[in-house]
């Protein structure tokens, strides 16, 4: 087997619209299926591997990347698989894609992810389940009989999935907000942050900057979230949404519950000739996967300790890096993250890097928007910061570089560094 350079290329994502809102009518699988067309539609011979994921499981399938390549009746003999690993699900289906290119006998590949979050499957508990299978599964109506007689009234109960971490019991906004405070990040900082997001993915949208990011499915071909309107005195308003004593994270500084789908190209040279010309690429240079303590670290610090690995492995500085896509599940969140990679002691102690790395650049931070304006469907979040990063990247000049990051729950999370 023989390694490969490989490259990432941008590719397309559905509007990421409100939970109940324009996409409500789709499932995991149906709101993929017009992603996949879409992209498939510009590929100039064979798709050879896909890889797609989502966070919020559902019982009528396993494999979803299967299921939604068959919905968009695609080529059936291409191998699919699915990936989940939070909200890194899709930049790790990328990562996974890469490994397929650049070591098996792929050229191109497909990735991306979704969620359906107007479609959370409710579901029986684990106990009744098991009685309800002991029941069906009955020889005679005596050991049936037995069977039901063994069902316990606390178990009749319908069990709702809850956005929480499930070791600690805390949702990811708990846990931002018990980082917040300790790394001192201020709610005026928060807010102001968040304030700055819309008015980039608002300026973005006028400049036409997603239109060729983005399919129209169902009749909506925006994003429904960035405020033309927002103002800081609007987000000051706003009530803490998780720790109501402490807390500084909002319903305006923090990520909405978002519907959506994104797919990103992982190509070879050989496989990059598939694509149109016009597509934005870059090579993939490194990437790395972390993981935190969670019951002694910020659940979404991963990311802290990831980036200033992966640069010093590349013998890089901050200021090498010319564009920083960060996802945004907060923006406290973003500013902790910042802060400990301008901490020589975190860097030092926590993270073991030893190389003065300087201070992230601010200007550079999400040109077009984060995912407070724009939202976030944990599963497609990903792809969708990538294709980003991808279209900003290629109005660089040759030799910039990117950092790609996102935390996720769990405690772990991603990094990709990216060249022109």
């Amino acid at each position: 087997m023989k390694n490969k350079t490989i490259f990432l290329a941008a590719g397309l994502r559905t509007p990421f619209t409100r939970v109940d809102g324009g996409l409500a009518g789709r499932d995991a699988i149906t709101m993929s299926a017009p992603v996949m067309q879409a992209m498939a539609a510009k590929v100039s011979g064979r798709i050879d591997v896909a890889a797609w994921g989502t966070v919020i499981p559902n019982l009528g399938w396993s494999n979803l990347a299967r299921e939604a390549w068959l919905e968009a009746k695609l080529d059936p003999t291409v191998p699919t698989f699915s990936v989940v690993m939070q909200c890194s699900t899709s930049m790790v289906a990328a990562f996974n894609v890469a490994g397929v290119v650049a070591h098996g006998g792929a050229e191109l590949g497909m990735a991306g992810g979704v969620e359906s979050m107007s479609h959370v499957q409710m579901g029986l508990t684990p106990r009744l389940s098991d009685s309800f299978r002991k029941i069906a599964r009955a020889r005679n109506w005596k050991v049936r009989s037995a069977a039901i007689g063994e069902v316990k009234p606390r178990d009749v109960r319908i069990q709702v999935q809850a956005i929480a971490n499930r070791a600690t019991g805390k949702s990811m906004g708990q846990h931002s907000d018990e980082t917040a405070y300790e790394w001192k990040i201020a709610r005026a900082d928060q807010d102001a942050l968040a304030l700055e997001g819309h008015r980039r993915a608002v300026a973005a949208q006028k400049r036409g900057f997603f239109d060729d990011l983005i399919v129209g499915v169902d009749g909506v071909t925006k994003d429904a979230f960035p405020r033309a309107e927002t103002s800081l005195e609007a987000l000051a308003k706003l009530p803490p949404a998780f720790d109501r004593e402490r807390g500084t994270a909002t319903a305006g500084n923090s990520s909405p519950l978002t519907d959506g789908a994104a797919g990103v190209w992982v190509a070879s040279e050989e496989g990059l000739a598939r694509l149109p010309a016009s597509t934005p690429r870059a090579r993939l240079v490194d990437y790395e996967l972390a993981a935190i303590d969670l019951y002694h670290e910020g659940l979404l610090m991963a990311p802290a300790y990831a980036i200033p690995r992966l640069l010093a492995r590349n013998g890089l500085r901050y200021d090498d890096i010319a564009l920083w896509e960060i996802h945004e599940a907060f923006s406290a969140q973003i500013l902790y993250q910042l802060a400990a990679l301008d901490s020589p002691a975190f860097l030092k102690e926590k993270a073991h890097v030893e190389a003065n790395l300087g201070k992230v650049p601010r200007d550079r931070l999400n040109p077009n928007g984060g995912s407070v304006a724009l939202g976030h469907p944990f599963g497609a979040t990903g792809a969708r910061i990538l294709s980003q990063a991808l279209k900003e990247l290629s109005t660089m000049p040759r030799g910039s570089k990117a950092i790609v990051s996102i935390c996720a729950d769990g405690g772990v999370g991603s990094v990709a560094l990216l060249e022109v």
